[in-house]
């Protein structure tokens, strides 16, 4: 049971206390569900290409399709149930953001960590790389290594680390430079501990705070780059069907009147990384109240 005077169940109250951060989690929360019960409640598994039939393509909201069940919201150009093709696309969309984001947290903390217990030319030489990286549009830089690494999931998510870690080296390098000279680290040094083990047990740790608010803008900002990458044709292939892929496929539709095949994923992504944007505003003015607006 939680102590109600422990910082975690007040920092849960305080999250409590504002409904439109509460709202986001829920449908955080919600999203995650649909994309993991996917194969269960969605009508039709847009992967079976026998399910498929061409008389069904481009078919709007509330056809009667030839497997016998209504396509609420349509189907897509190959006949798929777009519907299905969301809550597929939901969870493809959610596994890229989530392995790219805690990938490039990992990668990122450790390096900024290191750079500030390291000190000296190699503190300078590391950030000077961190800060030419950053100069640099994430989108353009993420773009460049997914077309050099061609199509594909794993090739996906070193384009979007690669675009990321930076973030989380240079706030985890702000914030251990800052625990680099306090007692309890001078205290760690003087044991025979080695250096990796002071900076993963003592200085990494206490530099979560700001790591954890960048996080949350980071998996949204994976999930929107995953989408760019996906709609300019250099992220997932057509055969993987994330939120981006649907939108490109439906994009060449939309003069001809058939807005439903982009517009409905295109909502689905706006509400899933809006409502992630809230609850990472939410957690980074608890974290930081000078930041509070």
């Amino acid at each position: 049971m939680i102590n109600r005077d422990s910082p975690v169940a007040r920092f849960f109250a305080e999250f409590r206390e504002n409904p439109v951060a509460v709202a986001g989690l829920v449908v955080v929360v919600v999203m995650i569900g649909l994309a993991l019960l996917a194969p269960l409640i969605a009508p039709q598994d847009p992967y079976d290409l026998s399910s498929l039939a061409l008389r069904d393509a481009r078919r709007p909201p509330g056809y009667v399709g030839t497997a016998g069940f209504v396509h609420l919201l349509g189907t897509d150009a190959q006949g798929r149930d777009l519907l299905s093709a969301i809550l597929y696309g939901l969870r493809i969309s959610l596994q890229m953001g989530l392995v790219a984001g805690a990938v490039a947290f990992a990668f990122g903390a450790t390096v900024g960590a290191t750079a500030a217990y390291l000190g000296g030319r190699i503190e300078a030489l590391i950030m000077r790389v961190i800060d030419l990286q950053l100069s640099f549009p994430a989108i353009l830089l993420s773009f460049v290594i997914a077309a050099l690494l061609g199509q594909g999931k794993g090739q996906l998510i070193i384009a979007l680390v690669a675009a990321q870690y930076a973030y989380f080296a240079r706030t985890a390098h702000g914030a251990a430079s800052a625990e680099r000279h306090k007692d309890y680290v001078e205290a760690a040094l003087s044991t025979p501990l080695p250096a990796y083990k002071v900076v993963l047990r003592h200085i990494l740790p206490n530099s979560l705070p700001p790591l954890i608010v960048v996080a949350t803008v980071q998996i949204a900002s994976a999930i929107s780059l995953e989408a760019t990458l996906s709609f300019l044709g250099v992220g997932l292939p057509p055969t993987e069907p994330s939120l981006g892929m649907l939108i490109a496929n439906g994009f060449q539709y939309m003069l001809s009147g058939r807005y439903w095949i982009s517009i409905y994923p295109g909502i689905a992504l706006i509400i899933l990384i809006f409502a992630i944007n809230l609850v990472g505003d939410q957690i980074r003015d608890q974290l930081n109240p000078r930041l509070k607006r």
